[in-house]
């Protein structure tokens, strides 16, 4: 595993612009790089590819322990998300993607850093941007990246055969709106019907979810965090629709950073795991401090040995420090995609900070 520099394409941003991915560069800098990539070698991907693999049936696993020991309160939720989870899991709602976020140096075991199982982004860019950039940069090599072929997939697997699916997400984020629309352009290649709605488009019927036309939404795809909607208005209506979601109300449990304890203690020791607690006490060394619902790096702090957790008025969890390989200066995140419970791909994201955020740089990578 190496951060190696090369030749960036001249026309690089049409290229990435002509496959929907108009977010490449973020307030005056790249957020795609091209001008560098990562290595690997295929024994290193077996390896990511087996621990994503175990990884996902543990996190499979310690849903099902939660669910019927009722464990939710030590993830911060209340009787209406229960109800709603172990309704979902009971009935073996399908789900259809998610993102780990692993810490691998190319030596030993890769280690789950969190499970971002409810709305995870990076897709596009993961999928087809650095797939064609392979393509066309790299002949004779290779990529970690069934994404796009998985998704397709996975829609005509959870859906029946020429379904109606809606999309709704936060439009004015470019980030979403470019992974809503990339998922429902697999689904329209899986043969459905879809249609795209704003999260705030979505009306209440007195019976039924509804569109623009008035018409009930039977399913829908939402990049909307859970937590976020149980705390809408509308969540009073949840319990009463027939509505089959994507993502499915149990991904409530592994997107939420609390479940990262119950896996530990449930399988201690794991290679692919590490030490976490509710408790900054129960762990020796440097540890780094996790909201429950914080996303891309928000509320995340790396604490040294003996150090003191920050003050926080959000419920956190403490995990065991596994830094991230650095090249040149950068920390490098591996972000492992699951499609339909299938390893399916990885993407490169790096920062010269120890923490991960939404403007840390995606890079590209492939393997011989």
């Amino acid at each position: 595993m190496r951060r190696e520099r090369i030749v960036a394409r001249p026309d690089w941003p049409a290229r990435v612009e002509s496959l929907g991915f108009h977010f490449h560069t973020l307030d005056g800098a790249p957020y795609w790089r091209e001008d560098v990539c990562y290595v690997f070698d295929s024994e290193q991907i077996d390896m990511l590819e087996a621990a994503i693999t175990e990884l996902h049936g543990l996190c499979l696993e310690a849903v099902d322990r939660i669910v019927r020991t009722g464990r939710y309160a030590e993830l911060g939720l209340d009787e209406r998300a229960a109800a709603l989870i172990e309704h979902s899991w009971r009935n073996r709602d399908p789900a259809m993607y998610g993102r780990m976020d692993l810490s691998y140096t190319g030596h030993g075991a890769p280690k789950l850093l969190e499970y971002n199982a409810d709305t995870p982004t990076a897709l596009l860019e993961a999928s087809v941007v650095q797939w064609y950039w392979l393509t066309e940069t790299q002949p004779g090599a290779d990529q970690f990246n069934s994404i796009h072929e998985r998704l397709v997939e996975c829609w005509r697997q959870v859906l029946p055969p020429r379904s109606t699916m809606h999309f709704a997400a936060s439009y004015e984020n470019p980030e979403d709106a470019a992974a809503c629309d990339y998922l429902l352009d697999t689904c329209l290649q899986a043969g459905h019907a879809v249609q795209a709605l704003d999260i705030e488009q979505i009306g209440w019927s007195g019976r039924d979810f509804i569109d623009l036309e008035n018409l009930p939404i039977g399913r829908l795809f939402k990049l909307y965090p859970w937590e976020w909607m149980l705390a809408e208005p509308f969540a009073q209506h949840l319990p009463q629709t027939r509505l089959q979601w994507i993502e499915p109300p149990w991904k409530m449990l592994l997107s939420n950073k609390a479940i990262l304890p119950l896996l530990w203690e449930f399988f201690p020791g794991h290679p692919n795991l590490l030490p976490a607690s509710r408790r900054r006490a129960d762990l020796a060394g440097a540890v780094v401090q996790k909201p429950y619902w914080g996303r891309e790096g928000q509320g995340v702090h790396v604490l040294a040995a003996h150090e003191n957790p920050i003050a926080t008025a959000e419920p956190c969890v403490f995990q065991a420090f596994a830094p991230l390989p650095r090249f040149d200066g950068r920390h490098a995140l591996v972000g492992a995609w699951v499609i339909g419970g299938i390893a399916a791909g990885i993407g490169m994201r790096e920062d010269v900070d120890a923490v991960t955020r939404n403007t840390s740089q995606f890079v590209p990578h492939y393997f011989r």
